[in-house]
């Protein structure tokens, strides 16, 4: 069974402030998203599986843990979840990286996929989905939906940095077998289905089309 983990460190909960306020602009919300991100993988990849191997130091031989076992992708929602990949990449180099493009149709809030591309080998990777805003769920159902019945990924975990309560109840339901790691659960979605009181358009403030 998938877990929701809500990460209440002081420092993501520092840096989405900095999110939230209406006042900060595209370059410190940009890097803000980056650092938050990068404390998210650090968290989320804490149960990554490794192995000991034996170096030798300037001073002697050492034993040492390295990763081991599956490898990583990370798979972010477009637009905004682009924001939070180059510091991922920073920490895990290694992996690949594929784009799941969605929007939101205005009229039923349904997502609508308009791009997807994989790296080849993704379904032998533990894949993480990144976003920043989980309101219903929709396009995070839809981005677990076509790794799993296009691709064959086993191994998904989804990383957003703020969650409304109607979003992880759908995408738990929908895939119980899914973790989800958020650093805060808003408290409600409003009629146009935004996070309330969530941080506005983060696609539109990483961007500054808006």
């Amino acid at each position: 069974m998938g877990k929701v983990q809500i990460l209440e460190h002081p420092l993501l909960q520092h840096k989405l402030s900095i999110l939230r306020d209406k006042n900060t602009g595209v370059k410190e919300f940009r890097e803000a998203v980056g650092e938050i991100a990068a404390l998210m993988c650090y968290e989320a990849t804490r149960n990554l599986a490794t192995r000991e191997v034996e170096i030798e130091t300037p001073v002697a031989t050492a034993k040492v843990k390295v990763l081991a076992g599956k490898k990583l992708a990370i798979v972010p929602i477009l637009r905004a979840g682009l924001g939070m990949v180059d510091t991922m990449i920073s920490l895990i180099p290694s992996a690949k990286v594929g784009h799941i493009g969605l929007f939101r149709d205005p009229e039923t809030h349904e997502p609508v996929k308009y791009y997807c591309k994989m790296p080849p080998d993704i379904s032998e990777r533990q894949v993480f989905i990144v976003d920043p805003m989980l309101a219903t769920g929709g396009s995070a159902i839809a981005a677990i939906d076509i790794l799993k019945n296009e691709y064959g990924c086993k191994s998904i975990t989804l990383m957003d940095i703020i969650a409304a309560p109607e979003g992880i109840k759908a995408v738990s339901e929908a895939h119980p077998d899914i973790d989800i790691f958020v650093t805060a659960v808003d408290e409600k979605l409003n009629e146009n289905a935004y996070i309330v009181p969530g941080l506005g358009d983060c696609g539109d403030r990483i961007f500054g089309t808006k």
